[in-house]
């Protein structure tokens, strides 16, 4: 009863999808499941502060199709497109230099309407505060309320972990607001967790969405 799950991973097949949507069959399956570890790191990296709120990767049979979420797409397209094209050939450089196949590329950059209701960019802002060195209580007091005034988020709940404060000792910090119904399965909830590189070491950041719940049927409600 104590396991702690996922809130992603708790729902898939219900609510959610795979992330990474492909089929393999012997080694390309081993070479697939590296390529895709090994980009995901690499795109993390390339769209620090782009406010990205998902990467989903999709493969056919000589074709891989990056699908980047985020609430400032301008960042990444660019003027013109310039910019796009060159994350495009980024990643097959990448890809050529850790000797993994090279298929043809596909960008699809989806724009989010919503980013107070997305944990990743939630989560993107406290980042943004800590690392600017402002008062982690009011980090997250300002994010906490600009989360929660967001007409579609029912609940959040942020945890901070780590050396809080400049103390030499890590603590732990938490703020939460309205319901996160984490086993409910039909709740919809969003979950973040990254890191604040800060001076002294790494804070940890959790973020809890709760965006209300989803119904199969109108008839449930």
């Amino acid at each position: 009863m104590s396991k702690v799950v996922h809130p992603y991973s708790h729902r898939l097949g219900i609510l959610r999808d795979w992330r990474h949507r492909w089929f393999a069959r012997g080694a390309t399956y081993q070479q697939y499941i590296k390529s895709d570890i090994l980009l995901r790191q690499f795109l993390e990296t390339e769209l620090v502060g782009m406010h990205v709120g998902a990467l989903e990767l999709e493969r056919g049979q000589n074709m891989l199709k990056v699908i980047i979420k985020t609430s400032r797409p301008g960042l990444i397209i660019g003027r013109s497109g310039e910019g796009s094209a060159k994350l495009r050939n980024r990643i097959a450089a990448f890809l050529q230099k850790n000797d993994l196949p090279v298929p043809e590329i596909k960008l699809d950059i989806e724009e989010i309407r919503s980013p107070e209701s997305n944990a990743a960019i939630v989560a993107a802002m406290v980042v943004e505060g800590l690392e600017k060195r402002m008062p982690f209580r009011r980090v997250l007091k300002q994010t906490v309320e600009k989360t929660i005034a967001n007409r579609d988020v029912k609940g959040v709940r942020i945890s901070l972990g780590g050396m809080l404060g400049g103390g030499k000792m890590s603590r732990k910090e938490e703020l939460k607001k309205g319901r996160i119904p984490l086993q409910t399965l039909r709740s919809d909830i969003d979950f973040a967790r990254v890191r604040a590189n800060l001076p002294l070491g790494v804070i940890g950041v959790k973020v809890w969405v709760y965006r209300g719940d989803i119904f199969t049927n109108a008839k449930d409600k």
